[in-house]
């Protein structure tokens, strides 16, 4: 049973994400699911204000549908060379992610945006995980792509499903590249939901 109890307070995730339903409900006992529809695509070389961006827009156009609450809004990114790897669009792009991901470290950004309504008070963190795949053969991420197709997955692999062998080493929260950094939002929550 999740530690959080949450049904005195109306709590909603901002997200469609199957990854981050089933997260959440490691830590709290109920909650909404409300699509936010927004444009993930914040223009910024920074990943930080990219996580961040997107984040508030999602928790924003879900608070506008509600008056009373707790909104959870969440983005995440993969980095690699201060470039940001998004969600590959084909199967061509994915190969070419995964082979620049090939032996190399690379970092995980999520940032989070809680609305406390009717406050409106914001409380917005970014978490970073840095992650090292180990050397990939060609063969590896190709059955890869065709096991587990990774097209709505930023940086082409998602480390719960058979990508997981791909990583050597993870340092920082591994929730946090599956998309909801537990520990950190867990923090996050406790003043609205603390026994």
């Amino acid at each position: 049973m999740p530690l959080l109890e949450t049904s005195q307070r109306r709590l909603v995730l901002a997200s469609k994400s199957p990854r981050r339903i089933e997260l959440l409900k490691k830590i709290v006992t109920q909650f909404e699911v409300c699509v936010s529809h927004v444009d993930e695509t914040f223009h910024s070389e920074n990943p930080h204000d990219v996580v961040v961006g997107n984040a508030r827009q999602k928790a924003a156009a879900v608070a506008e549908q509600i008056s009373e609450g707790i909104i959870i809004g969440a983005d995440t990114v993969v980095v690699l060379d201060q470039h940001i790897l998004g969600k590959p669009s084909n199967r061509d792009e994915a190969v070419r992610m995964l082979t620049m991901l090939s032996g190399r470290v690379h970092t995980v950004f999520t940032g989070l945006a809680i609305i406390e309504k009717p406050g409106n008070i914001w409380t917005i963190d970014v978490e970073a995980t840095d992650v090292k795949f180990r050397d990939l053969d060609s063969w590896e991420i190709d059955r890869y792509i065709e096991v587990d197709p990774p097209f709505d997955k930023a940086g082409s692999y998602g480390i719960q499903d058979s990508s997981a062998v791909f990583v050597s080493e993870i340092h920082g929260c591994y929730f946090n590249v599956v998309g909801l950094p537990l520990a950190n939002l867990f923090q996050k929550l406790l003043p609205y939901f603390k026994p």
